[in-house]
């Protein structure tokens, strides 16, 4: 049963293997998130399921503390690059609440598709470059929370920018 539960957890924490990909695993986590959220919001996601797939991603992070501390014996880094379900989490942040504001102006949901690319780079941009105190926590917390709190806190970051943005061009 331990075994199942590691398998498991390796293939959560891997985004199902994404984690595995030699270069840029974490680039392509994001860029897979993004395109998985792009074409849920335009074929299935309404408003009345929206607040459900916020609990999910409320639940993706939860279970992902667990997760990471139960692999963290099998890579040879605490922060593998492996481990990419932390920028699965940071990425969906910001595009959740783009496709809620994009709900909010037009009573549907399907935010544009430019708002995907700004929040894919600019996500990706804070995730690599680790402004205070997204470093601070990278640096300071080698654990599950660590690991995954920077890119939430890129994801953050990124909400922050698009707001802005969105208001700024509407």
């Amino acid at each position: 049963m331990k075994k199942i539960i590691k398998k498991t957890n390796l293939t959560f924490v891997t985004f199902f293997g994404t984690g595995y990909i030699k270069i840029a695993s974490g680039t392509f986590a994001s860029l897979f998130t993004s395109i998985i959220f792009f074409y849920l919001f335009r074929l299935y996601i309404s408003i009345l399921n929206f607040p459900f797939i916020c609990l999910i991603l409320l639940l993706v992070f939860t279970y992902s503390l667990y997760a990471i501390k139960n692999i963290e014996n099998e890579f040879e880094e605490v922060d593998a690059r492996q481990i990419v379900i932390d920028e699965v989490v940071g990425q969906a942040i910001p595009i959740l609440f783009i496709e809620y504001i994009a709900y909010l102006q037009t009573q549907s949901f399907g935010a544009d598709l430019y708002l995907y690319v700004v929040s894919f780079i600019l996500f990706r941009f804070f995730d690599i470059f680790k402004f205070f105190p997204i470093k601070y926590f990278d640096k300071n917390y080698k654990n599950s929370f660590g690991i995954l709190f920077d890119d939430v806190l890129a994801g953050i970051y990124t909400l922050i920018i698009l707001l802005f943005l969105v208001f700024v061009t509407t």
